[in-house]
């Protein structure tokens, strides 16, 4: 798989890019969620839709991986700028029109920019995230803190979920990195959902690299403030305003935000769901083959759902 890698100069930063496939087929912007960097975007993944004729794109968010790396507080933005990264993005590479594919909080970014910018997205496929405007963080903040949550909020995240963050919460955070990959592993051990066996060390392999790839591994949490330096942000309704060809992908064992996906693809007028046996919250080796085609079949087909 050929790729090309260069850091792009968005506004006054720069997001480290890789393409795939060749520059004059259809584009795939690939989102990624919230403090993860392009290659959870998995290699076979993006092989498998360049090799289908699509030019694909992956890169990591401002603040995390070799991007762009800032101290918050002397650079504060809102989670508007992590949207808006993604329209410069295609703006700086000549893009007018891609197929959008969001991952859980990139699913969240994906829809945005499909209801403000319709004209920009040939189609749009939502994975493991939540509806716009559902204020997704507030039920899991609530969620938690133990608190109950309002009468037709989201439903909540699987209690593994919230013993492990909980049990996080009361720790010492890992202090080298050596601790820091141990705990990232127990996350995506968790992430991954509890139908699929865990490869350890592939696990362990992929997390020494996006350690080793980062810029400052501690400005990846500028996220968190930046989604919560405007909570209101999403707006209510936004997704009855989308018309790209909807696909949204949830799995069996989602562990974070388990029924989401049914409630995106009854808010979006052209969307349809299917889920993936087994797939937790991550895009998991036992995983990319159904999702990849999945996903072929809907970028080729962006008029049907028949």
């Amino acid at each position: 798989m050929t790729a090309a890698a260069q850091l792009i100069r968005v506004g006054d930063i720069e997001l480290w890019t890789e393409q795939f496939g060749d520059p004059a087929h259809p584009a795939v912007l690939l989102i990624m969620g919230s403090m993860s960097q392009a290659p959870l975007w998995p290699d076979e993944f993006v092989g498998r839709l360049a090799a289908a004729g699509h030019r694909v794109i992956r890169y990591d968010h401002r603040d995390v991986g070799r991007s762009t790396a800032r101290d918050f507080e002397a650079h504060p933005y809102t989670c508007a700028a992590l949207k808006d990264d993604a329209v410069g993005l295609l703006d700086a590479l000549g893009i007018e029109r891609a197929h959008l594919v969001g991952h859980s909080a990139g699913g969240l970014l994906a829809q945005w920019i499909a209801a403000d910018l319709p004209d920009r997205v040939e189609t749009l496929t939502v994975i493991s995230s939540s509806p716009l405007g559902g204020r997704e963080g507030q039920v899991l903040m609530r969620a938690l803190m133990g608190e109950p949550q309002p009468e037709g909020s989201l439903p909540g995240p699987l209690p593994a979920f919230l013993e492990l963050f909980r049990r996080a919460a009361v720790s010492p955070p890992p202090a080298t990195r050596a601790e820091v990959i141990d705990f990232q592993i127990e996350v995506a051990r968790m992430l991954g959902g509890a139908e699929l066996p865990f490869d350890e060390d592939a696990q362990r392999l992929l997390e020494e690299r996006l350690f080793g790839r980062a810029r400052d591994p501690r400005t990846a949490a500028n996220h968190q403030l930046a989604w919560g330096a405007d909570p209101e942000f999403e707006p209510v309704g936004a997704p009855a305003r989308i018309k790209a060809p909807t696909l949204v992908v949830e799995g069996t064992a989602e562990p974070v935000k388990p029924g989401h996906g049914r409630l995106i693809a009854e808010e979006i007028p052209s969307a349809r769901m299917i889920t993936v046996p087994g797939m937790g919250h991550m895009i998991t080796p036992p995983v990319v083959g159904p999702l990849a085609e999945a996903l072929i079949a809907h970028l080729a087909s962006p008029g049907s759902h028949a």
